[in-house]
């Protein structure tokens, strides 16, 4: 019963940023996920994010507050928390509509 519950109250809270993710994906990850500079995946393209996300969320949040390749630390969201983070790369990796 305690796993079920930390399981739905991370849930949940990764739930609770992603209502925020468009702002903070304006503010600190559209400049190079939009347009792919770099290399950056582009928001919304499925198949560049799939190997990306194949590596588990926790290596990605990882990738993101060390930086790789291109990508600055904290990919310009310094204030960001590892579920925000989680947040913005489910918003970027959700196919385009």
């Amino acid at each position: 019963m305690k796993k079920f519950l930390a399981v739905v109250l991370m849930s949940s809270s990764v739930a609770a940023f992603a209502a925020d993710a468009p702002e903070k994906y304006q503010r600190s990850c559209f400049a190079c996920h939009f347009s792919g500079a770099a290399g950056a995946p582009k928001t919304g393209d499925a198949a560049a994010w799939q190997p990306r996300l194949e590596k588990g969320m926790d290596t990605l949040v990882q990738s993101v507050k060390t930086g790789l390749n291109a990508m600055p630390p904290t990919g310009s969201c310094a204030d960001c928390t590892d579920d925000e983070y989680k947040a913005l790369i489910e918003y970027m990796s959700a196919p385009a509509q």
